[in-house]
């Protein structure tokens, strides 16, 4: 079977990560790439080449028989060229967050439905093997009873007058990552996450710009329980997660290289998670994404769930207190 041919559109500091997984992909071959930026895109070229370079992303559309194009631009650059390269029936990769807003990741939605492609979004933590090894044992227990995520950074620009109009605050464009992880550990089944039902939230700012501080409690549909916090202007990047089900706690820091312990019924347990059994330790969302389209099967993660975490955020950025109405 012949690789699937694939087209970049952006080659910023988010696209280094996908450049990365699409060349070690086998399936894949990368045959295109379009960026504005002409050192950004000699830099690719230098690196992940040969491929043919385009300034403009809607030439590269109409100049190359492409069978997958990621879109890895800035949330406010994203829905136009999404909303193109599905209405040409392409395959297509979304970087997150799916928009500025959730009406964005709507009009998306709307056009994938129409499409012959498939649309995934890069809520990568859904994939990641000790995720889903931690996910896959908490189902064996019954499922989550309750989640709570960490994800901390020092001042960011994001959401400031810097970036107005291109990203918007860090709980949707960044943090995203983990109330996303909120929904996908409380999921009932493997490829599912679990929709909020109501959500008591405190957004608030530090004296600095860029300070934005979070804290939210979540109820889902089917009885899990999540907390979420999430503050910029701290003294560093932390991210970490747990996860507890009857008689089992499972604690993961993802700061960088995840480190995990797992207890159950008061004692450690020692390589509890089995990652061959999640597609292994190499696993990633492009190889997902694959499958996807070799077996004509819908990504974990479409618009049509992804946008659910996009409201879900803007009930936190908005200090929501009570049922979501989503």
């Amino acid at each position: 079977m012949k690789p699937l041919k694939v087209g970049i559109i952006g080659a910023g500091g988010h696209a280094q990560s996908h450049f990365s997984m699409v060349i070690k992909e086998q399936e894949m071959d990368l045959v295109a790439v379009a960026e504005l930026d002409k050192e950004r895109l000699e830099s690719v070229y230098e690196k992940y080449g040969p491929f043919q370079t385009f300034f403009d992303y809607r030439t590269m559309l109409d100049s190359c028989d492409l069978d997958v194009v990621y879109v890895i631009t800035m949330p406010g650059h994203l829905t136009g060229p999404v909303i193109d390269c599905l209405d040409r029936g392409l395959h297509t990769s979304i970087e997150k967050p799916a928009g500025m807003t959730s009406e964005d990741t709507e009009q998306m939605l709307a056009a994938s439905l129409k499409s012959s492609g498939k649309a995934i979004v890069s809520v990568n933590r859904r994939y990641m093997p000790h995720i889903l090894a931690a996910k896959q044992l908490i189902l064996s227990r019954g499922g989550a009873v309750h989640v709570a995520a960490t994800y901390n950074k020092p001042v960011t620009v994001l959401g400031t007058a810097a970036t107005e109009g291109i990203a918007p605050a860090p709980i949707i464009c960044d943090a995203i990552h983990h109330v996303d992880l909120l929904r996908w550990m409380s999921g009932e089944a493997m490829d599912k996450a679990a929709d909020p039902l109501e959500v008591y939230a405190q957004s608030w700012s530090g004296q600095r710009e860029g300070s934005f501080r979070y804290n939210a409690m979540v109820a889902f549909e089917n009885g899990s329980r999540g907390v979420m916090m999430s503050h910029y202007g701290v003294g560093y990047r932390i991210q970490r997660f747990e996860a507890h089900a009857e008689d089992l706690s499972i604690y993961m820091d993802l700061t960088g290289s995840p480190v995990v312990e797992v207890y159950s019924e008061g004692t450690v347990v020692e390589d509890a998670l089995d990652l061959n059994a999640v597609g292994g330790p190499d696993f990633d969302e492009t190889r997902h994404f694959v499958e996807c389209i070799r077996e004509n099967k819908e990504p974990w993660s479409t618009l049509g769930d992804v946008v659910q975490t996009m409201r879900l955020c803007e009930h936190i950025a908005s200090g929501t207190l009570g049922k979501t109405n989503n």
